[in-house]
C-alpha cells in the first residue's frame, strides 16, 4: 500500500507544480497582452488577444509616472544592495560551514530563524532607526539620501536568507582542496578567494538573484524610508501611477506599467534559472 500511495503522491504534486507554473504563465501573458489594449477593449474582452496593439500604453506609462528615474533608482539600489548582500554572506557563511566551535551549528538556526521574521513585524524598529541615522547624516554631514538607507536596510534583511543558503553550499564542498591548498602555503584569505570562491560560483549566483527578485520588487520599506519622488523605487512608481491611471481610466497603461516592473525581473531569472537550480539542489545535500 506504501510503495503504492507514494507513486500517486508524486503525481499529485507534479500535478500541482505544473499547474501552478501554467496558472503564472497564463498571467504573465494577460498582463503582456492587456498592456497592448485600449481601455474600452480590456473590459469588453480581457482574454481576446488585441487586434491592434496599442504601443503607445508603454510611452505613456514611462513618462507620467517617472518610471525613467525610478528605473535607475531601483537598477542602482537592488544592484548595491544585492552585491554587498552577497559580498559579506559568502566570508561569514563559509566560516559557519567550516567552522568545528559549538557555536557555529545555534549561529547557523539564528539565521534561519532570522529568515522568517516578517518584515510588518519590525518596520517600526527600522523606520525609527534609519530617522537616527539620517539626522546624523543632517547634522554631521549637512546631507543624507534615503537610498542610502534603503540599501542599507535591504542588505541588513536580506542577509540571514543569503547566509542560510551559502552555508549548506560550502558544506557540500570537499576539503582536500583547502587541505591541498593549506599544504602549498595559502593563507585563509588566499585560499577562500582563490580556491573556494570559484567552486561557490553556483551558490553565490543563486543567492545573488533569489536576493535582486526578492529586492526588485520589495514595496513596503521604500514606501516607509522614501519620501522624495526623484529617489522612489519601481514599485513606488507604479502605485503613482495607479493613482493616476485610475481617475484618466487609461487602464492598458497601467498594464503596460505592471509589465515594465515584472518582465525585467522574468528575463533575469529564466535566463539565469538553470544555475539557481543546480546552486539549490547542491546546497541542499548538507
Amino acid at each position: 500500500m506504501r510503495r503504492r500511495r507514494q507513486p500517486l503522491f508524486i503525481h499529485a504534486a507534479r500535478t500541482l507544480v505544473i499547474g501552478w507554473v501554467g496558472f503564472n504563465l497564463f498571467l504573465l501573458v494577460w498582463i503582456v497582452t492587456t498592456s497592448l489594449k485600449r481601455s474600452k477593449d480590456v473590459f469588453d474582452d480581457p482574454l481576446a488577444v488585441p487586434a491592434d496593439p496599442q504601443w503607445t500604453n508603454y510611452a505613456q506609462a514611462w513618462s507620467v509616472s517617472g518610471f525613467s528615474v525610478a528605473f535607475l533608482n531601483s537598477l542602482l539600489i537592488v544592484a548595491t544592495a544585492s552585491l554587498l548582500t552577497v559580498a559579506l554572506a559568502a566570508p561569514a557563511a563559509y566560516m559557519l560551514a567550516r567552522a568545528s566551535t559549538r557555536t557555529a551549528g545555534p549561529l547557523t538556526t539564528f539565521f534561519a530563524v532570522g529568515t522568517g521574521i516578517p518584515l510588518q513585524a519590525i518596520v517600526i524598529p527600522i523606520f525609527v532607526l534609519m530617522q537616527s541615522i539620517s539626522s546624523f547624516g543632517y547634522e554631521n554631514l549637512g546631507w543624507w539620501d534615503d537610498r542610502i538607507s534603503l540599501t542599507i536596510i535591504y542588505v541588513a534583511t536580506s542577509l540571514p536568507f543569503a547566509i542560510f543558503l551559502l552555508t549548506g553550499f560550502f558544506r557540500s564542498l570537499p576539503h582536500e582542496l583547502e587541505e591541498a591548498a593549506a599544504l602549498d602555503g595559502a593563507g585563509w584569505g588566499r585560499l577562500f578567494v582563490q580556491v573556494m570562491l570559484p567552486l561557490a560560483q553556483p551558490g553565490l549566483i543563486t543567492a545573488l538573484v533569489l536576493t535582486v527578485v526578492s529586492l526588485w520588487n520589495e514595496t513596503l520599506l521604500a514606501l516607509v524610508l522614501v519620501v522624495d519622488t526623484d529617489q522612489q523605487t519601481l514599485p513606488q512608481a507604479l502605485l503613482g501611477l495607479y493613482g493616476t491611471m485610475q481617475y484618466t481610466s487609461n487602464w492598458g497603461g497601467l498594464f503596460a506599467g505592471l509589465a515594465i516592473v515584472v518582465i525585467p525581473i522574468v528575463l533575469v531569472y529564466w535566463w539565469l534559472g538553470r544555475r539557481i537550480i543546480e546552486g539549490l539542489t547542491v546546497g541542499a545535500g548538507k
